[in-house]
């Protein structure tokens, strides 16, 4: 999947944070989340704007970019 169909860098949303397109959702909350051993369903039940699509995409791209 195409990353600019995931996520967005605006310098009017959040200050240019990367967020998930179409969102004010930081793409680093997934990553804080997911860290602390919070599972994707319950991260996508705390930002429903954020899609399962969106999310998955961001993390099968970040696995292949290490």
């Amino acid at each position: 999947m195409d990353i600019r169909k995931l996520i967005t860098i605006d310098s009017e949303i959040l200050g240019g944070e990367t967020v998930f397109k179409d969102t004010r959702v930081p793409v680093e909350t997934l990553f804080d989340h997911l860290e602390a051993g919070i599972s994707l369903d319950q991260f996508l039940e705390d930002f429903p704007t954020v899609t399962k699509e969106q999310a998955i995409g961001l993390l099968d791209w970040a696995s292949r970019i290490n």
